[in-house]
């Protein structure tokens, strides 16, 4: 079996906007009572989880964008084997404070995917 796709983010100018509009939209249940303001989208509202929120979190790459998240065993061995086949690395592996163990890299064509270290999410 493959690796799952086990998150999404979304992320924006104005997160709290954001946050709003994919509520009502979907009747996601949307949670940002963190001190990020992350809007956390729980997997029995969604299908998976995610996030919702503003893109000048430091830690996400200050980016509007969507990005789906993959979990694997080992962050740095696939961060290679992304490079090895034409992506970069542009987030080395990382504690999100509360959170998960990340890291993240682009493709050939220049799309973040994230990587989501097994057994870190809540």
């Amino acid at each position: 079996m493959g690796k799952k796709v086990v998150q999404f983010e979304i992320m924006g100018k104005d997160g709290k906007k954001l946050q709003e509009f994919y509520s009502r939209l979907f009747d996601w249940k949307v949670d940002a009572n963190n001190p990020l303001k992350y809007g956390l989208v729980r997997a029995e509202d969604a299908g998976i989880g995610g996030g919702i929120a503003t893109g000048q979190l430091e830690w996400a790459g200050g980016e509007h964008r969507v990005t789906i998240y993959i979990e694997v065993e080992d962050l740095g061995a696939y961060l290679k084997k992304a490079e090895s086949l034409g992506g970069r690395t542009i987030m080395e592996p990382s504690d999100v404070p509360g959170g998960p163990r990340l890291a993240m890299f682009t493709d050939p064509e220049g799309h973040i995917v994230g990587l989501v270290q097994a057994g870190s999410m809540a």
